[in-house]
């Protein structure tokens, strides 16, 4: 099992670690011939961590437990939760993906699906999906030209050089979602508003 990642500045010090006390001694004294010591500030209260009797079912702390501030993991900055944050890549990602499985001309079809199924329950998606959905008809457009073209040669070019944009900028778009910033395409125009 593996530790849960720790919040900024929670990292190693570098100093080892320290000794700890006797089970005997309850938590903040310390032994006849030592001076007494107080809890670190920020510690988990005597027993608070883990809690008595274990953690539930799973072996996970409930959320909040045992990191300073109490907080829970969230969504990102910029999504009101995570389902936008995952919509928001569907769109994003999803376009790259459809560009490369459809051979450049399916990259609108995943930002439509997320537009459909969020778009009107969340303006940060819809922001996203039309983003995306705008930079994908575009260049899906071209492909497709490009495509009907091949048979004299030179779309061939034109049809896999706006499947690899689609891609590349799909991709560029995703990472900057899963970041909580909106992308704003370049070569696109607005179709959807």
């Amino acid at each position: 099992m593996t530790e849960p990642p720790r919040p900024p500045g929670a990292g190693d010090s570098g100093a080892p670690p320290p000794e700890a006390t006797p089970p005997s001694a309850p938590y903040g004294s310390s032994s006849a011939d030592e001076p007494p010591t107080a809890p670190l500030s920020g510690a988990p209260a005597p027993g608070g961590y883990p809690p008595p009797g274990g953690y539930p079912p799973g072996g996970y702390p409930p959320p909040g437990a045992g990191y300073p501030g109490g907080g829970a993991y969230g969504a990102p900055a910029g999504y009101a939760n995570n389902d936008d944050k995952t919509w928001a890549l569907v769109a994003h990602f999803g376009g790259a993906a459809g560009m490369f499985v459809g051979g450049g001309v399916l990259g609108w079809v995943a930002p439509l699906i997320a537009l459909l199924a969020r778009g009107n329950q969340s303006p940060t998606v819809r922001a996203h999906a039309i983003a995306a959905l705008n930079f994908q008809l575009i260049w899906s457009i071209i492909a497709l030209v490009g495509w009907i073209l091949a048979c004299i040669l030179i779309g061939f070019v034109i049809g896999f050089g706006a499947m690899i944009i689609g891609i590349i900028f799909g991709i560029l778009a995703g990472v900057k979602a899963n970041e909580g910033q909106l992308y704003r395409y370049p070569m696109s125009a607005s179709l959807i508003k």
